[in-house]
């Protein structure tokens, strides 16, 4: 088999103009970068707002191992499928960051023979979004720093004769920190200001990775009928967004600094999602790029609404397991568009249940145990609570579900059999195997057919939770019926935050919890469907520009670090001047 690198550059690929045609998209509507991807102008929306709207699918998974269980890879396979079977069908999914591209886990264009392409483009700078989300946030903290450093040498009088009025920046709270699209732990906490009175007023500080900043939530989650109503939105947006408090107390945000407009003028052409193409000619989205273990995971709800005006099926893709990116899919991007998802994939690996199930650690960069790569159906049920959880987890809202064993070499047919036959009992409505990883649609056809059928049966979509229950409430909901959790303890800090936000008005927003992603608990060693826990709530932070209240559990970080052995040890480039040793 191939790497997927080399699937990729093997492929022949249709110019992104012919592409666009194909899904009813005019050549004025492109912003082209190159022949192989574009923009797509939002005016696009008042042009084909009359079209019927296509069913919409969101790809989730059971609690994965470091390594992933090939979510994405899915998301593809399936696109690919239904092409397969004559079906139009678009994927709308995230821009990939250079922090675990260069990492441990890999890129985000899929693998195999189910990948976007050009990979190597997908996978790098894409069209500078994620860059244009880096300059508009350290913008904002340049911006805070400099008005605190002038503020503390002028006067009342002096600063009048600018044009300004004394903010009162409390340097110690603070939250905006500064973000690098790369993981780098050395970064979590700095002191800046060092050097002398010239180079500002020493402070503590830190980095977060981009894709966890609150601009790039934002851009996630603006929506419109066309460019001029989103960039209203966006502007509004970027103006709510909070950044600390004044001495008294008081809330200062980015209109405060006056620096909403300009960030917003650093965003306005990253509203435009952009068009790639799967391996085998579908077109794909790609827009906006959080994280779901430190922010809501998942891509713009602008691609969805130009997707699901142009296709018959919209696949789009959720981070990490259901219990992150699909309950925040659901509770905040679904709240917020007003959009019903018609059916919920969920991607299975036996891998990932035999790790539920107490096998040995899964470490990245390390071979496999023989646990993971020989049959052994008693640790595989093990694990099965896992899987039975996140069903269970997807149904209390009201959508069928179907589950997709994402199949690897090692599997045998009696561990796939088992685990098809677990999701049915546990009120899946189809529980396949699908092999597009090495056969492409071919092999997600199976798949395709059976989301085929299952957003042809009547759902009743409902969210968790209401805007008018309490901070606290919304958590405790989320930490008892999705995690499993006993309840909720606060620490002193979280508490008064959580006061502060609800005297601020800022209570009826929904929750984005911030947890790993290697359990359904806020532990990373409990696995399975752990019971009889306390998930504690160290910090909570409020993104009123992106709209939701941001919790911190457990050891949560926001800044990840490079593994023993990275990935970019391995990418260079060759004489030809081709990329090698991506993936």
């Amino acid at each position: 088999m191939p790497s997927d690198l080399e699937i990729a550059q093997a492929a022949i690929t249709k110019p992104i103009t012919e592409m666009a045609a194909l899904i009813g998209i005019e050549e004025d509507e492109l912003i082209p970068y190159g022949s192989t991807k574009a923009k797509v102008h939002l005016d696009v929306l008042k042009r084909v707002k009359s079209n019927p709207m296509g069913k919409y699918v969101d790809v989730t998974a059971i609690t994965p191992t470091p390594l992933g269980e090939g979510k994405t890879t899915t998301t593809i396979g399936l696109v690919q499928g239904l092409g397969a079977l004559g079906k139009n069908a678009i994927a709308a999914i995230r821009q990939p960051s250079m922090g675990p591209t260069f990492g441990i886990k890999g890129g985000a264009a899929g693998g195999g023979y189910s990948q976007v392409v050009p990979m190597e483009e997908f996978n790098l700078h894409l069209t500078g979004d994620i860059h244009a989300i880096g300059a508009a946030h350290n913008l904002v903290a340049a911006a805070i720093d400099a008005r605190w450093y002038h503020e503390s040498r002028r006067t009342d009088e002096e600063l009048a004769a600018l044009g300004l009025e004394r903010i009162g920046i409390d340097p110690n709270r603070v939250t905006w920190r500064r973000v690098l699209d790369v993981n780098d732990r050395a970064l979590r906490n700095t002191i800046i200001g060092l050097g002398g009175s010239a180079d500002g007023i020493p402070r503590e500080t830190g980095f977060d990775i981009t894709v966890a900043s609150e601009l790039m939530a934002i851009l996630a989650l603006v929506d419109g009928e066309d460019y001029a109503s989103a960039l209203r939105d966006l502007r509004e947006r970027c103006g709510r967004v909070v950044v600390g408090t004044t001495v008294t107390g008081q809330p200062i945000s980015l209109e405060d600094l006056g620096v909403a407009g300009a960030v917003t003028v650093l965003l306005k052409d990253a509203l435009h999602p952009t068009l790639m193409q799967t391996l085998e000619g579908q077109a794909a989205f790609i827009h906006a790029g959080p994280f779901a273990n430190i922010a809501h995971g998942n891509s713009s709800i602008l691609a969805d609404r130009v997707a699901l005006q142009l296709g018959e099926y919209v696949v789009t893709e959720s981070g990490f397991g259901a219990d992150m990116g699909m309950e925040k899919f659901f509770n905040i991007k679904c709240r917020v568009s007003g959009l019903a998802p018609d059916a919920v994939v969920l991607v299975a690996t036996v891998r990932a249940l035999k790790t539920h199930g107490g096998g040995p650690r899964v470490v990245p960069g390390r071979p496999l145990d023989e646990a993971y790569t020989t049959e052994n159906l008693v640790l595989l049920e093990a694990g099965m609570s896992n899987l039975i959880a996140h069903i269970k987890n997807a149904k209390k809202f009201g959508i069928t579900v179907v589950v997709a064993v994402n199949t690897f070499h090692t599997d045998t047919a009696a561990e796939v059999e088992l685990v098809k036959r677990v999701a049915m009992e546990a009120g899946a409505s189809a529980a396949v195997m699908s092999d597009h990883w090495a056969h492409g649609g071919q092999g997600a056809l199976e798949l395709a057919e059976a989301v085929v059928a299952a957003c042809e049966e009547p759902s009743e979509f409902r969210l968790l939770y209401e805007d008018s229950l309490s901070i606290k409430e919304k958590i405790e909901t989320i930490a008892r019926r999705i995690y499993g959790a006993d309840g909720v303890e606060y620490s002193r800090p979280a508490e008064k935050q959580i006061a502060e936000f609800e005297s601020a008005g800022l209570g009826e927003l929904p929750v984005c919890m911030a947890k790993t992603h290697l359990s359904m608990s806020h532990d990373p060693q409990l696995k399975g469907a752990p019971t009889g826990f306390t998930v504690p709530v160290r910090e909570v932070r409020a993104s009123a520009g992106a709209g939701f209240i941001y919790p911190l559990l457990g050891e949560m970080r926001t800044m990840p670090g490079l593994g023993t052995k990275p990935a970019y040890l391995n990418v260079d480039i060759d004489e030809a001047g081709n990329i090698v040793g991506l993936f």
